[in-house]
């Protein structure tokens, strides 16, 4: 097993240059004539206001500098039938040896930045637990490399995860994650139960209790009326699938034929991710230069521009027998301890009742304010949730034993 070689970011400087001549050349589509352009999409104004800072002003390599300042690796992990992938990761050690080995799985359209607001506040813990934290850039995704073999799905994701950490040395591990972190964490814990002995999670796409499956909470929902909390969380869920979910629908069927528009055009992959930093988010206040270093990691992507939209496809199109779909993970897994973090502003909000159908639901915390990018936004509410749930009185105290690692 080859050991972790540090990494260190670097884009050519002809890809920084041949970006400035693309952005330059763009061309602009009209809008309706509306004071407020965001039901149509992301506006016209602030799309070419990202597209002249991007080419004019906005500094890649003060943001490279920064990216290069956190500790990063890469190396070979083997996943079967896809040989040896080369995983780009974060990997921040605590200083009390004894932390607890943390695997944070990004989403769409995040990326291992999502983890950096963290990174500092769970790994040099006083008052609480410390974590030794692996935060992969995932297949497809960041510095890591592009699948071009058909079936890479949640099964495969799951593995690499899986066996990053154990290269690592870090045979017992918890996890943290939403979006695809979410579908990922939980994969990892229903196929290596022996290895992710928790998950706190804050996208929770679970189900109403059936009486078939969970009798008592079924009960237990039919004379419990929903609070206005739940209601507006239940009305936030049917925004998103009435109003917000169309991309999903074309990446997860149609990826090639988005991703001619992405693989060419700096502007095209702009509006489509900055429409959902701010849809996705709860009146965070992105700046300019925030946005733009989130998304030139995605244009300066090792695996390209346009890699990332295929484990939608992927995803759907590839089940076995142990993930028969993505949506399965959203069912009771037994043995992983659970905890659960809800936003108002999340894309999927449901009642607390409904989370004790995922598995053994150890940890609960509601919050006020906080979207999609959970980690970015609320860095403070996810340590928080962390420290507690793992903490001397919380559920999971001891539940797992650090160990040196790498």
């Amino acid at each position: 097993m080859a050991s972790p070689e540090p990494y260190n970011i670097s884009v050519p400087d002809a890809a920084i240059e041949k970006l400035k001549r693309k952005l330059a050349d763009a061309d602009y589509p009209d809008e309706l004539d509306t004071p407020d352009q965001w039901p149509y999409g992301a506006p016209l104004s602030d799309v070419k206001r990202l597209a002249s800072h991007w080419q004019n002003s906005f500094d890649w390599r003060k943001a490279e500098a920064r990216l290069n300042e956190l500790p990063n690796f890469r190396k070979k992990v083997s996943v079967d039938g896809f040989g040896d992938i080369d995983v780009h990761f974060l990997h921040q050690r605590s200083n009390n040896e004894n932390a607890i080995p943390l695997l944070f799985v990004h989403g769409w359209p995040g990326s291992f930045i999502e983890v950096t607001k963290i990174l500092p506040l769970l790994t040099s813990s006083t008052d609480g637990p410390s974590f030794h934290i692996v935060a992969p850039s995932l297949p497809n995704f960041g510095f890591s490399q592009r699948i071009t073999k058909p079936g890479f799905a949640m099964t495969q994701y799951a593995s690499v995860c899986n066996q990053l950490m154990l290269d690592l040395n870090y045979d017992k591990y918890v996890t943290q994650g939403g979006d695809w972190g979410y579908y990922i964490t939980r994969s990892v814990g229903k196929l290596f139960p022996q290895h992710c002995l928790a998950s706190h999670i804050n996208m929770i796409r679970a189900n109403p209790p059936s009486f078939a499956s969970q009798p008592v909470l079924a009960l237990q929902q039919a004379v419990t009326p929903y609070s206005e909390k739940e209601k507006k969380g239940l009305e936030r869920s049917e925004w998103f699938l009435t109003e917000g979910q169309g991309y999903r629908l074309q990446q997860s069927t149609k990826p090639q034929t988005l991703a001619y528009a992405f693989a060419d055009s700096p502007v095209s992959l702009l509006a489509w991710i900055y429409e959902k930093l701010v849809d996705w988010t709860d009146g965070y206040p992105w700046t300019d230069d925030e946005v733009l270093t989130w998304i030139s990691i995605y244009w300066f992507s090792t695996a390209g521009p346009n890699a990332h939209i295929r484990i939608y496809y992927e995803a759907m199109h590839n089940p076995t027998e142990s993930i028969p779909s993505k949506d399965s993970v959203s069912n009771w897994i037994p043995n992983v301890k659970l905890g659960l973090a809800h936003f108002p502003r999340e894309l999927s909000v449901v009642p607390k009742l409904w989370g004790y159908t995922m598995g053994p639901v150890v940890y609960q915390s509601e919050h006020e304010k906080g979207g999609h990018f959970a980690a970015w936004e609320r860095p403070d509410v996810i340590s928080e949730d962390l420290q507690k749930m793992f903490g001397k009185d919380g559920p999971c105290y001891g539940i797992v034993k650090g160990k040196s690692g790498y």
